[in-house]
């Protein structure tokens, strides 16, 4: 069997991120077994549907690296593939299950379904009773063309057997069985001419030839009536496979008001490709269990269905930042240094290439994003930054300023502004007044950075330098000492 999987996402917004791993799995397996990946989108809901949605939605699988086969950006050999083409093919299909009376014409109304399920006492699991309804069983087939002739609305619904066992295996959980007494007779084409979510998956999971279908754990309810339908037309249905749900911490479902879900934010907020696909991935699985970080290639490589766990997997993002800070460790710098070029000319700020390399080996082991370097040093990008007050009351005082005075005169007179040389002559300074190096490097950046902690501080002062440094030494004793001690 050729391996054909699919991603059939709705364009009701935003790519969620458990919908991005559903995208990594179908493309894994796909790489994994040389087969092909479509994507098709499912816009036959028009209530929901969100303009520019699909456009979104294949950027930000762009952007993860996920490239599928077909689709209705690139077309293929079994398109179009976009539901709402293709509504011609669900009604052939519809009216082949009502010419084999396995569906049937229904003409109920709203108000009619509502108080169907107030009598039967549950509004929120709604099973229709086929024969106390208006439908094609109680007024019959002629009455019921006579009505649709008239222009009265209608939908077509699944004729679903009494007293009979759905049996099928799915890739991660085994054998499931389901009796169809508890399976409702599904819509399955709409008074709009539109088809319902569960005939046009089953129609174009056929008619695109697709071999298995990996999708998240909330269709697995879906699947007894789609094997219904398969059965209904002599399909041999594909190979399932559910993938567990997306926790929060907490283990309750993963929703949009307890965080973000969207993968646009995370794209926003600055979060590494590779990072976040390596996360992605292995939220319900793991290669080896022995390690967590892994390239795209050994994925593809190792992905094996059988492995996905059962259990929900919870989306911590702590350690997703973790993740994101092993990579930016590990990624060439020019290739962050771009980034970080990208978001400084956002903040109008204009830095070089080398420059933004250096601050990014400089801060790497500081910062979890690029854009964190923004916040932990400011003082990197501008002259104009705030003072920690405190931090001067506690390290400043007259000896303070006679030392340090004496050392800036070192550095002014010195040629070489590297931070090997810096260190050396700082350090032979501060020993020959008897004093601790460290008695002079918190004074200094404080005066430079503004900033009681940072990163190395005679690096900080290479990648400034020396110009920079001693305008800002000048700065300190001209405006801000005097500023400072009467605050």
């Amino acid at each position: 069997m050729d391996v054909r999987v699919r991603f059939a996402p709705s364009p009701t917004g935003y790519l969620h991120v458990g919908g991005l791993r559903t995208a990594l799995y179908n493309y894994l397996f796909a790489k994994h077994n040389n087969g092909k990946m479509i994507l098709r989108i499912e816009d036959t809901d028009r209530s929901r549907y969100v303009e520019n949605a699909i456009e979104n939605l294949i950027d930000s699988l762009k952007w993860a690296g996920i490239e599928y086969d077909e689709g209705p950006d690139i077309g293929g050999d079994y398109g179009p593939y976009k539901q709402s083409d293709r509504l011609e093919l669900y009604k052939k299909y519809a009216q082949e299950l009502l010419d084999s009376s396995k569906a049937y014409y229904a003409f109920d109304t709203s108000e009619e379904l509502t108080e169907m399920r107030k009598k039967n006492g549950d509004i929120f699991d709604p099973k229709y009773k086929r024969l106390e309804m208006n439908n094609q069983f109680t007024i019959g087939l002629e009455e019921s063309k006579k009505l649709i002739n008239n222009g009265v609305d209608y939908v077509i619904r699944l004729l679903v057997p009494e007293n009979e066992e759905i049996i099928f295996q799915d890739i991660i959980r085994g054998e499931i069985k389901v009796s169809t007494n508890d399976i409702d007779d599904q819509i399955l084409l709409k008074s709009d001419g539109y088809p319902t979510y569960h005939l046009a998956n089953v129609v174009d999971d056929y008619s695109m030839k697709i071999s298995h279908v990996i999708r998240g754990e909330e269709w697995l309810p879906s699947t007894p009536k789609h094997i219904l339908l398969y059965n209904s037309f002599n399909w041999e249905p594909p190979k399932f496979a559910h993938l567990p749900l997306l926790l929060n911490k907490d283990k309750s479902k993963l929703r949009k008001r307890q965080g973000s879900v969207a993968v646009e934010d995370y794209i926003q907020k600055g979060y590494l490709k590779d990072a976040f696909v390596n996360f992605i991935a292995l939220l319900g699985w793991n290669p080896t269990g022995d390690r967590e970080i892994y390239s795209i290639k050994e994925f593809i490589e190792y992905f094996n269905l059988e492995k996905v766990n059962k259990a929900g997997a919870v989306f911590d993002v702590q350690k997703l930042d973790w993740m994101n800070q092993q990579y930016i460790k590990l990624i060439n710098p020019e290739i962050l240094a771009e980034i970080l070029q990208i978001s400084a000319k956002k903040r109008n700020f204009e830095i070089t290439n080398e420059y933004s390399i250096k601050l990014i080996n400089l801060f790497k082991e500081r910062i979890v994003l690029v854009d964190d370097i923004f916040e932990v040093a400011p003082y990197m990008f501008t002259d104009n930054f705030d003072y920690d007050k405190e931090y001067f009351n506690k390290k400043w005082n007259e000896k303070t300023i006679s030392i340090i005075s004496k050392l800036l005169a070192i550095y002014e007179n010195t040629d070489e502004f590297s931070h090997s040389n810096l260190h050396n002559i700082t350090k032979e300074y501060v020993e020959n007044m008897g004093k601790k190096i460290t008695d002079v490097i918190h004074p200094i950046r404080l005066m430079i950075t503004g900033q009681s902690s940072g990163a190395s501080m005679f690096e900080t002062m290479e990648i400034l330098g020396k110009d920079r440094c001693m305008k800002r030494f000048k700065y300190f004793f001209d405006e801000i000492f005097i500023k400072l001690c009467n605050e």
